[in-house]
């Protein structure tokens, strides 16, 4: 699919769908319960119907009805043999969490995904698994893999760059046969761990680590119990809104943002108001007006979701920002750094590739009809808010914009109740 974008200045009013790291843990732990567990408000989206058809061919059964609310009846930890691989699309976040969920079986489970998800690593995860009994394979350290249970238990360490892959062991090594030791080396992305830590108090799962998180030990032979939860609002996904109405809008509210939840994206408001533009929050909304947006130098290690859109605020903003040690930006679904430089010089910017990051020195944006979303929801989002502030009135063109369906499908309903104008070939 190609969209097609034309400037424009955007205002109104746009509701945050879930959070797509929620739902998906929200259904793995509900597929592991004894119980129903009522899922209320998920995100409906290509990663997490794939998060649910796994569960589905594991054990789960699970109601959607009009996707307002899953109700899910759980596994009680005794997981399915699946008659063949498990096919996770796009998500890298439900392959990595369910990998370790499927050690705990005592047969083998296989997974793959799209192009995409083939590109994703999975050895330090898969790594980890081996010193606490499981046995892994994988194509060079990526889908297709599988894993062969059962999970014991034991002492094991891994690497942090991505936090999916500590995630992913805290989730499963409750329900090992015994207590498990988790050494973390270079943990990335805290607020995330923070994320799954708080699903696991909301269970009582029995846990303790340092001030540092290099250390968790876990106290194996738990369960997951039934539960009732609202899914609140997808920071990441509120970040194009909110830069969208810091750079092209007159004045954008979004509701449904808990800041109390641990989300790391909630930031993009602080960083938005460092560079200039006006926000202000009540309860759950936010108002975002646009203003002369300045450069800023950001850590953006806890964000790194945030990288793409954070690109595209500096392109309009007058001076140099400096984004620095987001690394894992480079093995998200694609390598978000040198994607942006590439379609953002397309545009008429000047950027600064680092290993770790990037500089984006602000200018004027400049249509493109060749512009790529190398198939990252993130990026064609990105690009579509840097077409809207185009300053030359013409035509972008999009690539394979399709993949925004991952986390945000709502994306160009949203947009053009705005006052975006798309067309889609």
């Amino acid at each position: 699919m190609k969209l097609e974008i034309r400037p424009a200045v955007l205002s109104g009013t746009v509701k945050t769908p879930g959070s797509k790291s929620h739902t998906i843990r929200a259904v793995i732990i509900a597929s592991l319960a004894k119980g129903t567990s009522i899922i209320k408000a998920p995100l409906v989206s290509e990663d997490t119907l794939s998060c649910i058809r796994a569960a589905s061919a594991l054990g789960a059964y699970i109601k959607r009805g009009n996707d307002d609310e899953w109700i899910i009846s759980g596994t009680n930890g005794k997981l399915l043999e699946p008659a063949g691989t498990l096919d996770l699309g796009n998500s890298g976040t439900s392959t990595r969490l369910l990998a370790a969920i499927a050690s705990l079986a005592g047969h083998e489970i296989r997974f793959d995904g799209d192009e995409s998800l083939r590109t994703r690593h999975m050895a330090p995860l898969l790594d980890a698994l081996v010193p606490l009994g499981v046995e892994v394979t994988a194509t060079e350290g990526k889908c297709p893999c599988s894993v062969h249970g059962p999970l014991n238990g034991g002492v094991t360490k891994v690497n942090g760059k991505s936090s999916q892959y500590l995630s992913a062991l805290l989730m499963a090594t409750p329900l090992a046969k015994h207590d498990t030791t988790i050494f973390v080396d270079d943990l990335h992305e805290v607020p995330y761990v923070r994320l799954t830590l708080d699903w696991l108090k909301r269970q009582e799962i029995e846990l303790k680590y340092n001030d540092d998180m290099t250390r968790f030990d876990v106290r194996g032979g738990q369960k997951y119990k039934a539960f009732e939860s609202m899914i609140p609002g997808d920071f990441s996904t509120a970040c194009f809104p909110a830069v969208a109405g810091a750079v092209t809008g007159d004045k954008i509210k979004q509701l449904n943002l808990d800041f109390s939840d641990e989300q790391g994206d909630k930031q993009i408001f602080e960083y938005l108001s460092r560079m200039g533009a006006s926000v202000s929050t009540k309860k759950d909304v936010v108002t975002i007006k646009k203003g002369k947006l300045k450069a800023v130098e950001l850590d953006l290690n806890s964000t790194p979701d945030a990288l793409p859109i954070l690109c595209v605020a500096a392109a309009c903003a007058k001076g140099k920002s400096v984004f620095r040690n987001v690394p894992q930006a480079r093995i998200k679904e694609t390598d978000r750094i040198a994607c942006m430089t590439t379609e953002l010089r397309k545009m008429g910017i000047e950027v600064e590739e680092f290993e770790d990051g990037m500089a984006v020195t602000g200018g004027e944006l400049k249509s493109c009809l060749t512009l790529e979303s190398y198939k990252d929801h993130r990026i064609a989002m990105s690009l579509a808010v840097a077409a809207m502030a185009a300053t030359d009135g013409g035509i972008s063109l999009i690539n394979d914009a399709e993949c925004i369906d991952v986390t945000y499908p709502g994306f160009i309903r949203d947009f053009t109740n705005l006052g975006a104008t798309f067309k889609i070939y």
